[in-house]
């Protein structure tokens, strides 16, 4: 129906829309000469949502919302660089009671964007001036984490390479630098089949340093150390660093630090700093996690560090601004933020109306009901059910869960999300804990193979009790 809808949509005033566009043509769109790559234009809305499916129950327009802003990441690419420029990300704001998948979501993105993704929480900043963290870390930390993914994903792509160039120093070293090419060919077929893996060759190694010399010069109260000590020790650490030294090790210990040499070498050619930067210019995602955490009510008057300034401090890097970095500066303008928050004790309208502006995209998250903490026990390609089996059968223990016991575990959980505090899903790992404790603790002592079946009437006598003691809680001063 949607589809027959828009067709209908591509008319106008009863013309069709080739015709009307005769009248008033609407601007080309300059398109650019190299598209994106073909892996990113596979990831669409759909598969993206998707794949967080298998990981996270419910929460649709969460997901939808995500799915569509990396999705436009990529439609960025394909437009020219005049329009381009004049496109920026929506920042999303989530909203939602703790547990329900918010910090989630983010985690799961981060992995399907491949991109340089940082991860920060709101009540670890500060305004300027006071003691604590400054918002530009968050971008720091931002771009040391797309050095990381770049040097990662680069190492990946010279990996074949840095294998092959390791083979050939190995036979250099075996056969000499000129041995006839029947006998390199018999070398290298013997040295593939792991005949040579126990012959063994001199290797240069990094120099290895004593414990007190790793980067830090440890000094002692009771023997103070004169300067000229103190700059001595501090020049042979400098000089010793870099260093190697040759040992003689077995073909099968040898490959990898040879390995790992070549790759330095083909790394040595790419700069690896400035394509880091521009992945975060072009493609870095910042989660500020508890932002309502430095949100005051509105009936709230008074001065803290920790909240109002700090928000004042978000709006430029939010919007965009230039951040100083030790790489080089640092352009925000297309960083996708996307703030999260539980807003129990205030409300999103209390935020500065600036910054609400900077988060347009506003997602309401549900909290989770029993149906769903059913589905989040049963569900997601690595549920808790599943995850405890696995841990137990590497002591041949073989865990199962009636369908009545994963019912009430999920009873349980909702009910105390009710009655008690609701935290979510993380209700779930509390009665799991419960439940598999005593046979966790003795699972070594179990018969090889032997099978434990948890029912309906074990769960509710390991967290029932659970209830009534936490319900009983609240009453003591």
């Amino acid at each position: 129906m949607l589809r027959h809808a828009l067709r209908g949509a591509a008319r106008i005033k009863g013309r069709p829309l080739s015709e009307a566009a005769a009248v008033s043509a609407p601007p080309k769109v300059p398109q650019p000469p190299v598209p994106p790559p073909d892996d990113d234009a596979a990831l669409t809305p759909r598969k993206i949502c998707d794949e967080l499916d298998t990981h996270i129950v419910g929460q649709d327009a969460a997901k939808r919302a995500v799915a569509i802003a990396l999705r436009n990441r990529w439609r960025r690419q394909l437009l020219g660089e005049e329009l381009r420029a004049e496109v920026v990300p929506k920042n999303i704001l989530m909203i939602g009671p703790t547990g329900c998948g918010k910090t989630e979501i983010a985690r799961r993105l981060s992995k399907l964007a491949n991109a340089p993704f940082v991860k920060v929480e709101a009540t670890k900043f500060t305004e300027v001036g006071f003691h604590g963290r400054d918002v530009d870390q968050i971008i720091r930390d931002l771009v040391e984490a797309s050095i990381a993914l770049t040097r990662k994903r680069k190492a990946e792509a010279f990996r074949a390479e840095a294998a092959r160039a390791a083979e050939t120093r190995i036979l250099d070293t075996l056969t000499g630098l000129n041995a006839a090419q029947a006998t390199q060919s018999s070398f290298r077929e013997m040295l593939r089949k792991g005949v040579l893996d126990d012959r063994q060759i001199d290797v240069d190694v990094p120099h290895s340093q004593p414990p007190q010399q790793s980067g830090v010069i440890q000094l002692d109260q009771s023997n103070p150390v004169s300067i000229n000590d103190f700059l001595g020790r501090f020049s042979q650490m400098a000089s010793s660093k870099g260093r190697s030294e040759r040992k003689r090790l077995a073909i099968r210990d040898a490959r990898p630090i040879i390995e790992e040499q070549e790759l330095e070498k083909l790394l040595e050619n790419i700069d690896v700093n400035r394509e880091a930067v521009q992945a975060v210019e072009e493609s870095g995602i910042v989660f500020i996690d508890e932002i309502d955490k430095i949100v005051n009510a509105s009936d709230y008057r008074g001065a803290d560090a920790s909240a109002e300034g700090v928000q004042r401090d978000l709006l430029p890097l939010i919007e965009g601004s230039t951040i100083a970095t030790k790489y080089g500066n640092v352009n925000t303008d297309y960083v996708l933020f996307i703030a999260s928050g539980a807003f129990h004790q205030a409300k999103p309208s209390d935020l500065l109306a600036e910054l609400q502006g900077r988060l347009p995209i506003r997602v309401e998250l549900e909290a989770l009901t029993e149906e769903q903490l059913y589905k989040i026990l049963t569900e997601p390609k690595h549920n808790l059910i599943a995850q405890q089996r696995a841990l137990l059968a590497t002591e041949n223990v073989m865990l199962e869960f009636t369908e009545e016991a994963i019912r009430e575990i999920a009873r349980v959980a909702a009910l105390a999300n009710r009655t008690i505090e609701n935290i979510g899903a993380r209700r779930l790992h509390t009665c799991i804990e419960r439940i598999i404790d005593e046979i966790s603790f003795d699972a070594c002592d179990y018969p090889p193979g032997d099978l434990v079946t948890i029912d309906e009437e074990y769960v509710r006598s390991k967290v029932d009790d659970m209830l009534v003691a936490s319900d009983v809680s609240k009453y003591i001063l």
